[in-house]
């Protein structure tokens, strides 16, 4: 293992010296700091995590708290994107991520408990199940952390713009001659369909498009098999929607059978709208409209304000921070001839 000692003496200079460039002191000219930092990282140096948390109280590892309820985890691309953005930043500035769970050794523990005996400097929440009594607690807890899509009063929030996303769905489908439009969306409870559902209604009322009550569906999020139900339904109305909005991709996909048994063609027949933008969205034919979210910054956001919040506590805002998605038009909604 490499020492302060060998970097020493390969630069010439005391061990002293070394300590300080390495750890940024004034006193200490830029050359030679540049000069020992290119030996240092020559040389293969690598700073003992025990050394540095004793020496500066912290631990440098942030923990993940990430619960799917669908059970898809880390195949799904946009948690997948969003948690290696945030494992990539952490990285790149001397963290470690480690997952949360709820056991301890051959017991069963809390979030909270979890991240106090991992000593963890701060925790990202990641599709939680919010109203969780062990989630609630973690929430509530000083540590600092950071929330994905969800607003709580102790925790900074990156969020992706849900309701520009829908707005912006919307006015594409009604600029293609659609005024019959259904939303399958997702769980009522959630922040994320709140806000979404907002702007579906708001845009819609701006727009002068009708809503039947019958055309608002509901079906959990990632859930091919509820959203498929929902289909079922609204294919079977007397007066079915020309064009179907999906709370993501996945529960879009997973609706497909339910055009094929009905012998009904997308988008010929009806049109159809997903969320998220995942790859397999872009590799159907048609090819999804939808909303591409960049997971990817809302991963690296939430990795920067948390350290902010580690490094900086006296001077970092609590606060809500928005991430753009974008547009992506895809095959999948019709350019209707005339109102239907």
């Amino acid at each position: 293992m490499v020492s302060l000692k060998d970097i020493a003496e390969k630069c010439d200079v005391s061990v002293a010296t070394v300590s300080k460039a390495l750890n940024d002191q004034k006193d200490i000219g830029a050359d030679t700091k540049r000069r020992i930092r290119t030996a240092a990282d020559e040389l293969g140096y690598s700073p003992n995590a025990a050394a540095r948390a004793l020496k500066t109280g912290q631990s440098f590892n942030l923990g993940v708290l990430f619960k799917d309820d669908a059970g898809s985890g880390l195949t799904h691309e946009y948690f997948s994107g969003v948690l290696n953005g945030f494992k990539e930043e952490a990285e790149a500035v001397g963290y470690d991520i480690t997952f949360i769970n709820n056991r301890f050794g051959n017991r069963n523990a809390s979030y909270t408990e979890h991240c106090r005996s991992r000593n963890f400097d701060g925790v990202v929440v990641v599709c939680a199940s919010w109203d969780e009594r062990a989630v609630r607690a973690l929430l509530d807890d000083k540590i600092p952390k950071v929330t994905i899509d969800y607003i709580h009063h102790r925790s900074t929030a990156i969020c992706s713009n849900n309701e520009k996303g829908i707005e912006d769905l919307l006015k594409f489908v009604y600029d293609r001659g659609h005024r019959a439009i259904a939303y399958i969306h997702g769980q009522d409870y959630s922040y994320v369909t709140r806000d979404r559902i907002k702007s579906f209604l708001r845009t819609a009322e701006e727009l002068r498009i009708p809503i039947k009550k019958e055309y608002i569906r509901e079906a959990k999020y990632l859930d091919g098999e509820a959203a498929a139900i929902e289909t079922r339904k609204l294919l079977g109305l007397k007066n079915p929607p020309t064009c179907i909005f999906y709370p993501d991709d996945t529960s879009l996909i997973g609706s497909l059978p339910a055009f094929r048994e009905k012998g009904v063609e997308i988008p010929k027949d009806v049109s159809v709208v997903g969320y998220d933008g995942t790859g397999l969205s872009q590799r159907l034919s048609p090819r999804i409209c939808t909303i591409c979210q960049n997971s990817d910054a809302i991963g690296r956001e939430a990795a920067k304000r948390l350290i902010r919040l580690i490094e900086h506590p006296r001077t970092s805002l609590i606060e809500r921070v928005v991430i753009e998605g974008a547009l992506l038009p895809g095959d999948s909604v019709a350019k209707l001839s005339s109102k239907k």
